[in-house]
């Protein structure tokens, strides 16, 4: 489902930062301190009312930033989220009446899987990039690798999400299953709603250098 000048902007990317915004106007300095450390990829989910808006905000005042929408769980919610001007979209599941509605509009769209029936699924809807939740919980990369074994001919990539932090990102970022990794670490609610960009943009920087040492990206 993803055009590949898009899954090849997402695998430079290195990491996807995962935003919950609450207030629209901190839509625009959140992305600004996250390029500003070096993050150009953002998943803004769609757990708050001021979501879209808030999508829509970065799309006009940070044309730069390679944006998604997450936690997309109807096709309602996509169609909104592609007139917002999302470049993709994510979830945290494997719905089915979702990836029909994507596959329809062309709306580039990763599931969320976390076991074997549910990379199944995806399959049947052509998706080859998949978001893997809840990461570490459910095992970490080892039971990635040994999940994803059966389906390694196919070339899935993946897009690891929660209890992944700096301190592990390097052997996620290492391994060749992963496209990118989703980083809800980097700017967190807390930070945003208290407007901490200098924060926010050291996190980033932070994650950035990882990225460029663990992919050998030069400056």
């Amino acid at each position: 489902m993803f055009p590949q000048p898009l899954a090849q902007s997402i695998q430079t990317a290195g990491v996807i930062a995962v935003l919950v915004i609450d207030d629209p106007a901190d839509a625009a300095p959140a992305a600004a301190a996250l390029s500003a450390g070096g993050i150009n990829a953002i998943e803004l989910t769609l757990r708050t009312p001021s979501a879209l808006e808030s999508l829509a905000a970065i799309k006009k005042h940070a044309p730069q930033m390679l944006i998604g929408a997450g936690t997309v769980l109807t096709p309602a919610q996509l169609m909104q989220a592609r007139d917002a001007g999302a470049d993709f979209a994510v979830a945290p599941g494997c719905n089915a009446r979702v990836l029909a509605a994507a596959a329809e509009a062309g709306v580039p769209f990763a599931p969320g899987i976390a076991t074997p029936s549910d990379i199944e699924v995806a399959l049947e809807f052509g998706c080859r990039l998949l978001k893997f939740f809840p990461a570490e919980p459910s095992g970490g990369l080892a039971y990635l690798k040994n999940m994803s074994a059966p389906y390694a001919h196919l070339g899935l990539r993946y897009i690891p999400l929660g209890g992944i932090n700096n301190d592990t990102a390097g052997a996620w970022l290492a391994d060749p299953l992963i496209a990118a990794l989703g980083g809800s670490w980097i700017a967190p609610r807390n930070l945003i709603q208290a407007r901490d960009w200098a924060a926010i943009k050291q996190r980033a920087a932070e994650v950035a250098t990882i990225i460029r040492a663990t992919r050998k990206i030069e400056n």
